[in-house]
């Protein structure tokens, strides 16, 4: 067996499985499970009359590239939506069509490192997205955490990642709209991560898949290739965004995504795609043409957040500590001081107490955390994510008021 399966954590549902093990919660609430990040949205009908038009493609191998049709959309909705230059993204060499954002940030991390050299290092924020630290792992690097905290304005901290650090790393994970503060990078610091990428020699690879859940029209979030092309890195070097049409198209079911940046490690990649098996079925390409090609389902979507997150914070603001992201449909709560869980924060108990008292499902913080450089920065906090229809995350913002005014 790979020995490096050994270093694996198990998945936040898993550890929150076991916490709710032997508890039957109160049954004179209807369930309400917002601790997976899963959107309830419709999808687009006409994506679905796009997929049953073309099931008659079963009968045809799909390509590992994709068809061209889809990395032209692809191409297109990049440079409208972050503003490239239109001769900048070549449909040819720059895009490549994944099965999702996950297996891409899983199989990118298998491409990049270089285990033939000492120690190399993956980087990632803390809390973060499970996929990171296993994909590091399994490629035989170790896992740096960079914390997030209310102090660095939970984002990253950069500033504490020392030199010696910076000389190992091969391999920067950003994920901005953040998971799961929805934090924004800014392009200062988009700008500085460049120039720290070739001072260092790393690649960074952008987790994007949240960068269509903002709340103000006029300021969507910046872009890793858009910034890139501002400072003058035309042909996106040593840069890789990672797209999905799960959030933005209420899809996640489709598995339908997009990878794009430096020309070089597109062509690293596919080889290695190539050989893992991932192509995406023909009929998920029509159908993801038409979603890549539409905004207007986008926005009707954006609307549908921004109603939930004025209805709950309206609710849940006088009680305890949150407050409205910038983007993605998460809260990233702090739980009450009362709940000491043994020192830990009390966010494992909060989660726990909720759903025997209330029949909710959160996700506690310290769950999507690991203790990096004395703490813990997701313990003491809770993520909610806002994904139920907006009927039942009043219901559940009433409730978890209750809850905290009661305790």
């Amino acid at each position: 067996m790979n020995p490096d399966l050994s270093r694996l954590q198990p998945y936040p549902f898993e550890k929150l499985a076991q916490l709710k093990a032997g508890i039957t919660p109160d049954k004179g609430y209807r369930a309400i499970n917002l601790a997976i990040g899963e959107p309830k949205h419709s999808p687009p009908a006409f994506v679905t009359e796009e997929i049953i038009t073309h099931l008659h493609r079963l009968a045809n191998y799909p390509t590992t590239k994709g068809v061209p049709a889809l990395r032209e959309a692809i191409a297109t909705w990049l440079a409208q939506r972050f503003s490239l230059p239109s001769d900048s993204i070549d449909a040819e060499r720059h895009v490549l069509p994944v099965n999702g954002t996950r297996e891409a940030l899983f199989a990118f991390a298998q491409t990049i490192v270089d285990r033939t050299q000492p120690k190399p290092l993956v980087m990632m924020p803390n809390p973060f997205y499970q996929i990171y630290e296993g994909a590091a792992l399994l490629a035989g690097a170790g896992a740096w955490f960079i914390n997030t905290t209310a102090a660095s304005g939970w984002l990253p901290d950069f500033d504490s990642v020392p030199d010696a650090a910076w000389q190992r790393c091969q391999l920067l994970y950003l994920c901005s709209p953040g998971n799961p503060t929805g934090a924004v990078i800014n392009a200062e610091t988009l700008a500085r991560l460049i120039e720290l990428a070739e001072k260092y020699d790393f690649i960074i690879a952008s987790d994007e898949c949240y960068s269509e859940l903002y709340f103000d029209e006029s300021t969507p979030p910046v872009g890793l290739l858009q910034v890139a092309a501002e400072i003058g890195n035309s042909d996106y070097r040593r840069c890789m965004v990672f797209h999905s049409l799960s959030k933005r198209s209420n899809l996640p079911g489709m598995r339908s995504g997009f990878v794009a940046g430096d020309a070089a490690l597109i062509e690293k990649f596919l080889l290695y795609r190539t050989y893992h098996g991932c192509a995406m079925s023909p009929y998920t390409q029509s159908a993801s043409i038409k979603a890549w090609q539409d905004e207007q389902h986008v926005i009707e979507n954006r609307t549908q957040y921004r109603e939930k997150f004025a209805a709950v914070l309206d609710i849940l603001s006088d009680v305890t500590e949150v407050s409205h992201p910038a983007a993605s449909f998460y809260l990233w709560l702090k739980t009450p001081g009362r709940f000491t869980d043994n020192g830990s924060g009390g966010d494992t108990e909060f989660a726990q107490q909720l759903f025997a008292q209330k029949n909710i499902n959160l996700l506690p913080g310290s769950y999507l955390s690991r203790d990096a450089h004395g703490i813990n920065p997701g313990s003491g906090y809770v993520r909610i994510a806002l994904v139920a229809p907006l009927d039942e995350c009043i219901e559940a913002a009433q409730r978890i008021k209750d809850f905290i005014i009661n305790i």
